[in-house]
Parts: structure tokens; C-alpha cells; sequence
């Protein structure tokens, strides 16, 4: 049984027991329970529900497993003969969810 959810704008493939990196969930920490709602296609392994945009009563439950970060990006800027160059660095921050359930309805 697999899902596709919706969450902040992204779609994920998501099946029980999978580790999914979300973006950045601020006010979860390790331990607690996400529901998502946006279902917009379950596959129970026989039957292929779409929804129209998500499907009625299905719903996807995972837990915090902890709160990681990508590598650094650097980007540096230059402008030539002006004396200008900087540099900004930047970290994305991920919430590590693993699915504990799927429910169809």
C-alpha cells in the first residue's frame, strides 16, 4: 500500500514504514505524531483511488524521528571591476517523518 500526500506545496510517494525528509516542520520535535490529509492517490495494491483534488477520509500518520540539515551551499557574488564580491552561505532544514500508518477510510 503506497500514498501520495501533499505537504507545503511538494508531493511525496510515501509507504508505511518509509523515512520521508519533509521541509522543515517548526513546531514538531522528536516524538510526536503528524497527520497529513492531503491524500491525493492511495494504492491498496489492487485498487487505485484518485481524488478530486484528495481523497475523501484517507489520511497518512507519521512520527518525528529528528530535525537534520542539508550541506552547506555557498554562493558568492562578484561584480568585476567594482570591488564588490560576498559570500552567503545557506543550510536547509528537513524534519525526518517515518509513516507510521495509512488509513484509507
Amino acid at each position: 500500500m503506497y500514498a501520495i500526500i501533499r505537504d507545503r506545496g511538494r508531493q511525496y510517494r510515501v509507504e508505511k514504514g518509509a523515512l520521508i525528509e519533509f521541509d522543515r516542520a517548526p513546531d514538531k520535535k522528536a516524538g510526536e505524531k503528524l497527520e497529513f490529509a492531503d491524500v491525493l492517490v492511495l494504492h491498496d495494491g489492487e485498487k487505485v483511488r484518485v481524488g478530486a483534488p484528495t481523497v475523501a477520509g484517507a489520511k497518512v500518520v507519521g512520527e518525528v524521528v529528528k530535525e537534520t540539515k542539508d550541506a552547506k551551499i555557498r554562493v558568492y557574488k562578484y561584480k568585476r571591476r567594482e570591488g564588490y564580491h560576498r559570500t552567503v552561505g545557506h543550510r536547509q532544514k528537513h524534519t525526518l517523518v517515518k509513516i507510521t500508518d495509512i488509513v484509507a477510510s
